[in-house]
């Protein structure tokens, strides 16, 4: 059978931390044989504002306010590219939200405003404090900041249904300033939320930036791949998380194979919301 593939976590112009051309990530796409490519774009309320938005409590660079995704524009973009490249590859709206508790409302209003295929559910930030800049970890202790990224990860997806998986599930370890902190010290909560996202009919991605950030390990951990599949996990994307072409589709086999090692033998793209399912060949 001839091997499907896809990337579900790609990042272009629309993202506040990328330049990339969305054609330019189609181009190198097709160049690299996908048949699927997914823009999931960040959408960040809370640090963020949406563009036509005055001026409030948000981040700044260069004294100008970040912005969400111009959600006008980048659907627009994407439908002309659906069309222009409709015989060649196809094409996904998606969109990655980087949900606090304090946030869901606003994003409840965004999925039901717009049609969408996929859509990542992350943790980027807690109390508009975010994880890349080391504003969140700054006076917490190791333990603490494992255990409440957890915590708020489990409050969120109780709270929370409209999206199709958890991006990089343990993406604090990407930014914890102490090292890799142990799976067993927060496997009792993993577990809760690993059985509440099965529960849900929702899903897992593999996140194949961990060889980009040099983790020893892929994201999330070997120890919960395993055991999302002990539990009777399925639904599991795979995406590079690429901000620029030259990372589009990184390392996907290699994650292939240890998915295939671990014992899965499928892998999800989405249509409307819904899994589709595709060999892991």
């Amino acid at each position: 059978m001839k091997k499907y593939l896809a990337d579900y976590h790609v990042h272009t112009e629309f993202s506040d931390d990328s330049v990339c051309p969305m054609e330019k990530m189609i181009q190198r796409g097709i160049e690299l044989g996908l048949n699927e490519i997914c823009f999931t774009d960040h959408v960040d309320y809370g640090i963020k504002l949406d563009w036509g938005e005055i001026e409030g409590e948000c981040r700044l660079e260069d004294g100008i306010p970040v912005r969400n995704v111009d959600y006008a524009a980048y659907f627009r973009k994407i439908e002309q590219l659906q069309k222009q490249y409709k015989d060649i590859i196809q094409i996904r709206k998606g969109l990655e939200f980087g949900i606090q508790t304090g946030t869901i409302p606003q994003y409840e209003a965004l999925f039901h405003q717009y049609q969408l295929d996929f859509v990542i559910l992350s943790i980027h930030e807690i109390g508009n404090q975010e994880f890349w800049n080391q504003d969140y970890q700054s006076g917490r202790c190791q333990k603490e900041l494992n255990d409440t990224y957890y915590e708020e990860l489990y409050r969120v997806i109780c709270q929370y249904q409209n999206y199709s998986v958890l991006g990089h599930l343990d993406l604090i370890k990407r930014y914890d300033p102490f090292g890799i902190y142990p799976f067993e010290n927060n496997c009792e909560i993993i577990t809760k939320i690993l059985q509440k996202v099965i529960e849900d009919g929702k899903g897992i991605e593999v996140n194949t930036s961990s060889f980009y950030y040099k983790l020893p390990d892929l994201q999330p951990c070997t120890e919960i791949l395993r055991l999302y599949r002990e539990l009777g996990g399925t639904i599991i994307t795979i995406g590079s998380d690429a901000h620029k072409s030259e990372f589009l589709a990184d390392h996907i086999e290699d994650v292939k194979q240890k998915l295939r090692e671990l014992g899965y033998t499928q892998f999800c793209i989405f249509e409307k919301m819904k899994p589709i399912f595709h060999p892991l060949n």
